[in-house]
């Protein structure tokens, strides 16, 4: 089994078991179902970041914060759902995304569960904390969204992997456009106080995270 079929064996299983956690009653040919059209998006010849690898990079971050979570098994299928539609050249993506997860999801969950899962992956399109009153909602909310600009902190040769495949991903933009665009991104991620949303990854990659932005700007720029 090559390294990409052990990524989605592993992820597969993942995603079983959380799902189940929620639904014991889920027959497994369901499951497989749920998760063959995943990885199926996630395998689409047109992605180049937004792959199973993403979600690996997701998941081991997962790993390492589950025990803070309220909600760990909602956060797991939120992240498993929250690029599972990704078009380059469209912009509502999250929006699809979180459609596509209410609907292979409402057969399973409540739809109080569903509406949240739908928030959490419309909240990956800024960033931004948006209407949840529950101060647990809030604290599992910013966790995500932290894991998902994880990879802003990561060492530089793996952030310098991470930006040649989204250039991949907008091979489509010529290169002058794609350069003011991804400039205008990086400004404007600069320009949030606080890249991370929680304590324990502002401490962790808050410092790394913006020197890689200003690195790569000054690439762009040259």
């Amino acid at each position: 089994m090559d390294d990409l079929s052990q990524t989605e064996a592993a992820l597969g299983l993942g995603f079983a078991r959380h799902l189940s956690a929620i639904d014991s009653d889920i027959k497994s040919a369901e499951v497989n179902a749920l998760w063959q059209d995943i990885a199926t998006r996630y395998n689409e010849a047109t992605r180049a970041y937004h792959t199973l690898r993403h979600l690996q990079q997701l998941f081991a971050q997962f790993e390492q914060v589950k025990h803070k979570l309220y909600e760990p098994h909602i956060i797991a299928l939120a992240l498993y759902y929250h690029d599972v539609i990704y078009n380059p050249t469209s912009t509502n993506n999250e929006q699809k995304s979180a459609e596509h997860a209410v609907e292979a999801l409402s057969h399973y969950l409540s739809v109080e569960q569903c509406q949240y899962i739908s928030a959490l992956i419309m909240m990956t399109a800024n960033h931004q904390l948006d209407e949840l009153a529950n101060p647990n909602k809030i604290s599992d909310a910013s966790y995500l969204l932290d894991m998902d600009l994880s990879v802003l902190g990561a060492s530089w040769p793996e952030y310098k992997q991470y930006t040649k495949a989204v250039r991949q991903e907008y091979s489509h933009v010529p290169l002058t456009d794609y350069c003011t665009g991804r400039m205008a991104v990086l400004n404007g991620l600069l320009a949030h106080p606080k890249l991370y949303l929680t304590n324990y990854y502002y401490e962790r990659l808050e410092m790394q995270a913006r020197d890689n932005i200003k690195r790569e700007l000054t690439l762009l720029a040259a």
